[in-house]
């Protein structure tokens, strides 16, 4: 009897664990990846432009504090509050690969980061996820006030 209530409670926790998951333990660049993009035609620059059109479970998630894991890409040289995170490696990253735009997002960091980072390093950020369905000058996901919290 003594085991069937211990394993009980065990199920219960990792039941409670999992149905109480909140989106920073999700895999975010799944959902990410579910970002459909349509090419219109920006009148400003008269270009043509892929445009995000973001699901409903992402913008679910906008304004909300996140956690995302991803492949260090510098914007500058040296210590600096901006920074890419990408799903992939440089080599492999929508700016040099075959990725697309749903595979990297920029982090704006409260901070400046006080150890010195190396291209493709591994780092976890935490930050507020705004989505851009607009501006061509700026990435499709962005985290503002961020933090880093884990390096590998």
């Amino acid at each position: 009897m003594h085991k069937k209530v211990i394993l009980f409670m065990l199920l219960f926790w990792g039941a409670l664990s999992v149905l109480g998951q909140s989106p920073n333990t999700a895999n975010l660049w799944g959902v990410f990846g579910q970002t459909r993009f349509v090419e219109k035609l920006n009148r400003e620059h008269n270009l043509y432009y892929l445009y995000p059109t973001f699901q409903q479970s992402l913008r679910d998630l906008e304004g909300k504090e996140l956690v995302l894991s991803g492949f260090y890409i510098p914007l500058e040289v040296g210590p600096t509050e901006a920074l890419i995170l990408s799903k992939f490696p440089m080599a492999e990253c929508f700016f040099c690969g075959q990725s697309g735009p749903e595979s990297v997002a920029v982090v704006y960091l409260k901070e400046k980061s006080s150890k010195r980072l190396k291209m493709d390093q591994i780092i976890t950020v935490k930050g507020t996820l705004i989505l851009n369905e607009s501006d061509v000058n700026e990435l499709c996901f962005i985290l503002k006030e961020a933090k880093i919290i884990g390096y590998e």
